[in-house]
């Protein structure tokens, strides 16, 4: 009766060890497969895992905050993209510029982020919202940018729309600006379709491309609470 007993409590707790292990190697597999595959993630979830944090996501984009292990993807894709930027911004596009960049977006009035093809994982473009003031105005100032191949795809769209939704909500501010040169057309675009409001005109507004550039302003505020 003993032999029998101890036999039954030995197969248990095999048992129990086997679906841990179980569970042990179902959850590295998420984490190794979780910064390639946002599309797994619910829409508009946030998702963890040991690599990344996706904080928001839609049909299209994932929206993260930008690492240190991205430094390569980031300067290659910067780089590559240095036609469609020009002359309206620089992104960082070597090493020394975008450990910068990350020493900025770290700044307690400066966000980061970074939206990602939903399919693949792979760096779509980024934004930023910099200048960031509490108290009364609860507000920043918001600039964006896509990387080739996704320029043109919809993806910047998405992606800003999604940075914007998080601004307001998970940040708690109130009124975003764009600053945008007068002939940057698509930046225009994408902020009048998120519904940014043209307030007004700057000249020799800020230091871009070795001189000083006029540039237009475009807000948005955040909608009044639902009751």
């Amino acid at each position: 009766m003993e032999s029998i007993k101890e036999r039954m409590r030995l197969e248990a707790v095999l048992t129990v060890r086997h679906v841990e292990h179980v569970r042990r190697q179902r959850r590295r597999r998420v984490d190794r497969c979780a910064p390639h595959h946002p599309a797994r993630a619910p829409l508009g979830s946030v998702v963890e895992s040991g690599w990344v944090r996706y904080l928001r996501s839609d049909e299209r984009v994932a929206l993260r905050r930008p690492r240190p292990a991205d430094e390569a993807e980031f300067v290659a894709a910067a780089r590559r993209s240095r036609d469609l930027h020009h002359p309206w911004l620089s992104a960082p596009d070597d090493n020394e510029r975008y450990a910068a960049y990350l020493r900025k977006m770290r700044r307690r009035d400066s966000e980061g982020f970074l939206f990602c093809d939903r399919s693949t994982g792979e760096i779509a473009g980024y934004a930023n919202i910099g200048g960031i003031v509490l108290g009364a105005l609860r507000g920043g100032y918001l600039g964006y940018a896509a990387f080739r191949p996704y320029a043109g795809t919809g993806h910047a769209s998405a992606g800003v729309r999604l940075v914007v939704a998080h601004a307001f909500d998970a940040l708690g501010l109130h009124r975003l600006e764009a600053n945008i040169q007068p002939g940057n057309e698509p930046s225009k675009r994408l902020a009048g379709r998120l519904g940014f409001r043209l307030e007004g005109f700057s000249p020799d507004y800020l230091f871009v491309d070795g001189a000083w550039r006029d540039h237009e302003r475009w807000a948005l505020t955040a909608p009044p609470p639902t009751r």
